[in-house]
């Protein structure tokens, strides 16, 4: 597996990560524990060196998950987590209220280190901005434990150009993570510009579009009632239908090149920027082992630009998020 470095970092990270969050939340029910350790075990064995949870999946057991499964490999990969949700007294214990106040952040990092096994967290992401703390806070806040050896670089997620910029101005930003694929590249407007004019890596999450991308689901899918997209209008039936034009382009890519959807649509943004690491999620070998050989699927620049072109004239339908959701990003 090719390495490549998080922006101006040092953070060196397999070219394609593991978003574990699947595993125990947000596509159905939890996954079989033993069965989950064995497929991360196995992206190691396959050179995955960068892995991805966060304290809200689950809540909290994601993390206990990653770091049993991890604690063997201590040292030799780079575990990526998140803070900045609590449980929402208002709202039934629901994990759905922000809470990024630096005093917080503090506590949420120790019980971090404990789940995830670890002596300090490697990436530490803001999970989403909070517009009821400074973002300077939130940065000083991290910056006070890479300080104390608690945290060794700071993260943020599905924020604004210009609020990155403010973070970055207290500390230095490492890594955004933000939803980036074929299905959705708003970030190319203002985002992606900043992160290469400050030396910031790029994390996109969903990267094969919710599994869309991959050709898999189709108008007649359905998902389990815990599916959270269940609550994405870009996946109600008709609009999947509507939108499987790109699907079909994306299909006819990946036969020219003996690859799959998937692969192309993971080669697509290796060959963007080549501080671009994707973390596609999955609870299946097979699936896992199809989404690495991405990695060797190469895509010329004239490749990528009538990628590009062609899916620029489908016009998808359907918002991305559900209005609660919509309203945490690009603040």
């Amino acid at each position: 597996m090719q390495k490549r470095k998080l922006g101006n970092s040092k953070l060196e990270v397999s070219a394609i990560g593991l978003g574990c969050m699947g595993m125990s939340y947000g596509y159905g029910p939890a996954k079989d524990k033993q069965e989950m350790i064995a497929l991360i075990h196995a992206a190691v064995e396959r050179g995955v060196t960068f892995f991805d949870t966060a304290e809200v999946y689950g809540p909290l057991v994601n993390e206990e998950l990653v770091g049993e499964a991890l604690a063997p490999f201590r040292g030799k990969v780079v575990i990526a987590t998140k803070f900045g949700f609590e449980a929402n007294p208002n709202d039934g214990g629901k994990w759905n209220a922000l809470n990024s106040r630096p005093e917080h952040i503090k506590l949420v990092a120790e019980a971090s280190l404990k789940r995830l096994r670890v002596d300090a967290i490697d990436l530490f992401y803001q999970h989403r901005v909070d517009l009821d703390v400074p973002i300077e806070e939130v940065a000083g806040a991290v910056k006070d434990l890479i300080q104390a050896g608690k945290v060794k670089h700071f993260g943020m997620s599905e924020a604004a150009a210009s609020t990155i910029r403010r973070a970055h101005a207290v500390q230095p930003v490492t890594a955004l993570q933000s939803e980036y694929s074929l299905f959705w590249r708003e970030p190319e407007e203002t985002v992606i510009p900043t992160l290469e004019e400050l030396g910031i890596g790029f994390v996109p999450f969903s990267p094969l579009g919710k599994g869309f991308l991959t050709g898999k689901i189709g108008a007649e899918t359905s998902f389990d009632s815990t599916d959270f997209r269940n609550t994405v209008p870009r996946f109600t039936p008709e609009n999947r239908k509507t939108n499987q034009a790109l699907v079909g382009l994306v299909t006819s890519f990946a036969a020219q090149k003996k690859a799959t959807p998937a692969q192309i649509a993971l080669a697509w943004l290796l060959a963007k920027k080549p501080w671009i690491v994707p973390i596609p999620g999955t609870t299946k070998l097979a699936r896992l082992e199809e989404n690495l050989a991405a990695a060797q699927v190469e895509l010329t620049a004239g490749d990528v630009s009538a990628l590009e072109e062609a899916s620029a004239k489908i016009k998808l339908e359907g918002a991305r998020y559900s209005p609660f959701h919509a309203q945490l990003v690009g603040r």
